[in-house]
């Protein structure tokens, strides 16, 4: 393995692989919140995400009668990614899962139970229970989880395909507000961690990246601005730059100036 030149080994760039799944795009994206459906497919094809979300609770909202949200995506270009967003129980959140599966969305699933209705922050209780659940029934388990790396360890130790911390409440676009724990469940992991929920810009997106994370997702940040279709190539280009910057290995951070040009020897010029 080469190394960079501070001597440390570099960063190997392996695809992302998910339940035998290969994704060149590092970006998941959501179908939700958006004003209309052909605003939706412009940002998801902006975005070039390969991974779409789908809350199976809500496949029926805002669509023409007779029809759903899966009729206005295009399965040879993306994997679908079914949630059980908005279930609050465990009991519930394995039926929701069981009924994306038998509407032939995936056996992919991702896992929210929620604890609180202003905050939508994960029950830690709930979800080791429903992963559990979902996980001994061959699902390929996703987790929306909090940033608690004990419970992120408890998830995988379950057996559950990826983690998914949330950078901040979802919805809030408030951004990464705990890099620190965030790096500690990227040290540990064996499996791949996602950042999920409360991501507002690209920046948000590039430092999420910047610590390591495998991918990014996000629904949000892309629907509610005001441009989501340029929005979403912002994303797209800091979910690139980020892991780039990742992947390169940052320079130290020095309390003083360290200067550019050389300050010892003397540099000759032509003519002298």
């Amino acid at each position: 393995m080469s190394s960079t030149s501070e001597g440390e080994p570099r960063r190997e760039d392996r695809p992302l692989v998910i339940g035998g799944r290969s994704f060149n795009s590092r970006l998941f994206v959501g179908t939700g919140k958006y004003d209309d459906l052909e605003l939706m497919r412009e940002a998801l094809e902006a975005s070039a995400t390969q991974c779409v979300t789908v809350a199976v609770r809500r496949l029926q909202l805002g669509v023409p009668a007779g029809k759903t949200l899966l009729d206005y995506l295009d399965r040879e270009r993306y994997t679908l990614l079914p949630n059980t967003a908005g279930c609050f129980t465990a009991e519930d959140a394995i039926r929701t899962a069981r009924l994306g599966r038998e509407a032939g969305m995936s056996e992919l699933v991702k896992l929210e139970v929620l604890g609180d209705p202003d905050t939508l922050l994960p029950d830690p209780r709930g979800t080791l229970e429903a992963a559990e659940a979902l996980v001994k029934d061959e699902f390929t388990v996703l987790c929306y989880t909090s940033d608690d790396p004990v419970v992120a360890r408890q998830l995988e130790e379950i057996g559950v395909a990826a983690v998914m911390p949330a950078g901040a409440p979802i919805g809030s676009g408030q951004g990464i507000l705990n890099p620190n724990n965030i790096r500690i469940i990227l040290e540990r992991a064996r499996v791949p961690v996602l950042v999920d929920a409360g991501v507002g810009t690209a920046s948000d997106v590039a430092l999420a990246m910047e610590l390591g994370a495998d991918a990014v997702l996000l629904n949000t940040g892309i629907a509610k601005a005001k441009d989501p279709v340029r929005m979403a190539m912002a994303m797209r280009a800091a979910c690139e730059a980020g892991r780039n910057a990742w992947l390169a290995g940052r320079m130290g951070k020095r309390l003083y100036a360290s200067a550019s040009s050389p300050t010892e020897g003397r540099i000759s010029i032509a003519g002298e």
